[in-house]
């Protein structure tokens, strides 16, 4: 199935049938185009004043999706302000179930799927008057409410069309009825109406919109492992063995000291893990670390030798150190915060979130000065991996020279091109990709990176919920899942813990200085399980994902997950209230637990709340 495209030009006429102010799509703007150029891969369409569009829709090296480009171009005489521009358009898909992922902090990942009949799209009598299912989000948290993905499902034939989008900033997806059992699938920047967008385009000037893919498939887990697949990140040739993370955070809570971490590092050594990051609150003064954000001087009174101290020790113990940042803002504390004529405004005053400022990242003060800050902080204190943080989002856009959606856009670009500097700066850098846990998960930010914190999902009981549901969107190679370890957990609680982690990348955190031997012998015994199923986290496919609880706090019934790589499978299954064994589980499915075969398994689904994994042959 192939992409076209719609761009909207201010002044030319909006559609009818009861849509202006729903969608910008069968506008004026679209009268006059004609097909200039066709090849397997691009379509190029002009109109008699210049206007250009440009769309190629070429397969995937990696998977079978397909990357959709969208190109406009001004080759007329007189500048055009656009007000809309898809980055996929799609016709023509017969369907009746619309399929979406819901992300709020810590409950990232949530499948919410409803009928056309259930959201009242039904085509009309007469066909006349469209229906339209517009959703998105603004702001520079790009999963804030939802993830930038669509799936539609003709269930009669158990077809799936998804869409999925390179989408940093404000970003829609529309889905349209007006005839028929068919919808149409549009989707890119947040238009003029939705996201305060427009861009004026100058004679000779191009536009490139957001990349999207496209997949089609037999099953909902088939196209997300398809998009999934697609997605190209950088990883850093440190980290491609999947090494395991522990971070402090849960541990210190935001108070880092040399001291805590050298016992830390003491107890975590020769067990396997390959990183020891330090988290918030290594900086500025010794208050709350929430309002020193940006103020990215060593706080002497943590390191009276400075941070090197702590690096050299880390290492010395086998491990790479890594460090926190949320470097985008700042917060009162922080000199910068008062550095009024380099934040980002809106409505000519800093614009101002809480108790945060953000810095404009177009600017070279502020480009110069996180040099300085953290960049030369990485290299002087040899750091090997960066954990970069972000905890507000700018909301419906800024001031500048374009429209608030457009200058917002920049600016977050501007943060991407500071990631890509980190990189060339420091080639084996890994980047953590952090916003509030989950709210960046999205593919453009997930190929600047190694990996993804999944969730600020720490020690509660939607650990392995949400674990389970972003492996539909990211890589769960790049997903690092928190387990963390109390020495009050039972054995029940670190299995459930640690088999979560399986789901993803393995992260940990927590008081481990307190743990007695038998804890430990758990622990030890689930990093050894993970590094022999890291093969299939990381190529494997996703083939069941199945959870029968409505509840992210209170969840019951149970849930599976099975990977597959060749001829080995790894299975995962958490019990929650009120649930059952693995086999009876599997019976209620359809699935025959038998044909899997047991080379090795960790943990024990034998109660209420407690969790196992197995690496199977099929």
């Amino acid at each position: 199935m192939k992409s076209t495209a719609e761009v909207k030009i201010i002044g030319e006429r909006y559609s009818d049938n009861y849509t202006c102010g729903l969608t910008m799509l069968g506008s004026g703007s679209m009268d006059g185009f004609k097909l200039e150029k066709e090849t397997d891969e691009v379509a190029k369409y002009r109109r008699e004043d210049g206007l250009v569009l440009e769309v190629t829709n070429r397969k995937s090296s990696l998977s079978e999706a397909t990357e959709v480009i969208t190109v406009v171009s001004n080759e007329g005489k007189e500048p055009l302000t656009m007000e809309m521009l898809t980055s996929v358009l799609l016709k023509g898909i017969k369907a009746d179930k619309i399929h979406r992922f819901s992300s709020f902090w810590s409950a990232e990942g949530r499948h919410k799927v409803d009928t056309i009949k259930e959201l009242d799209m039904e085509h009309s009598w007469s066909d006349h008057g469209y229906r339209v299912l517009k959703f998105g989000n603004l702001g520079s948290m790009p999963v804030r409410q939802f993830f930038p993905f669509v799936a539609v499902e003709d269930s009669e034939t158990s077809t799936f069309t998804a869409v999925q989008l390179y989408a940093p900033s404000s970003w829609q997806i529309e889905v349209c009825v007006k005839s028929g059992d068919v919808v149409k699938i549009a989707g890119g920047l947040a238009d003029r109406d939705f996201g305060h967008w427009t861009k004026k385009l100058m004679p000779g000037e191009s536009y490139e919109a957001p990349k999207a893919l496209v997949a089609c498939g037999n099953s909902l887990l088939d196209v997300c492992d398809k998009l999934v697949k697609a997605q190209n990140p950088d990883i850093s040739p440190v980290d491609e063995d999947m090494g395991i993370v522990f971070n402090e955070y849960c541990a210190t809570w935001g108070n880092p000291t040399i001291d805590n971490l050298k016992k830390l590092a003491d107890k975590i050594e020769g067990k396997g893990i390959k990183y020891l990051v330090m988290d918030s609150g290594w900086y500025g003064d010794c208050g709350n670390w929430w309002d020193w954000r940006g103020d990215w001087r060593i706080n002497t009174k943590r390191f009276p030798n400075g941070l090197k101290e702590l690096t050299d020790y880390i290492k010395s113990k086998g491990m790479i150190p890594g460090i926190w940042y949320e470097l985008e803002n700042t917060s009162q504390e922080a000199p910068s915060f008062y550095e009024t004529e380099h934040l980002v405004k809106k409505d000519g005053v800093p614009l101002t979130v809480g108790n945060v400022h953000f810095l404009d990242m177009e600017d070279p003060w502020v480009i110069e000065h996180l040099d300085k800050y953290v960049i030369d902080n990485l290299k002087d204190n040899g750091f090997g991996y960066i954990k970069i943080d972000y905890n507000d989002t700018m909301g419906m856009g800024c001031d500048g020279p374009e429209g608030m959606g457009e200058n917002l856009r920049k600016k977050v670009l501007a943060t991407q091109e500071f990631f890509k500097r980190m990189k060339r700066e420091i080639p084996e850098l890994v980047i953590e990709n952090c916003s509030s846990g989950g709210h960046r998960l999205e593919p453009s930010f997930m190929e600047l990176s190694s990996m993804a914190s999944f969730s600020d999902a720490h020690e509660c009981l939607s650990l392995p919920i949400i674990a389970a549901n972003v492996q539909r969107v990211i890589k769960p190679s790049q997903s690092q899942i928190w387990a963390v370890m109390r020495a009050r957990d039972s054995d029940e609680r670190i299995w459930y813990s640690i088999c979560a982690t399986f789901l993803g990348r393995m992260g940990l955190s927590g008081d481990v200085y307190d743990l007695s031997d038998h804890q430990w012998q758990l622990l030890d015994q689930g990093m050894a399980f993970y590094n022999k199923v890291s093969d299939i986290i990381k190529d494997g496919k996703t083939t069941v994902l199945e959870a029968d609880t409505d509840s992210y706090n209170e969840p019951t019934g149970s849930q599976l997950v099975i990977r597959e790589l060749g001829d080995k499978a790894l299975v995962v299954y958490h019990r929650f209230a009120d649930s059952v064994s693995l086999s009876e589980y599997g019976k209620n499915l359809g699935i025959d637990m038998e044909r899997f075969k047991i080379i090795e398994k960790y943990g024990q689904a034998d109660k209420d709340f407690s969790a196992m994994a197995i690496l199977a042959e099929l």
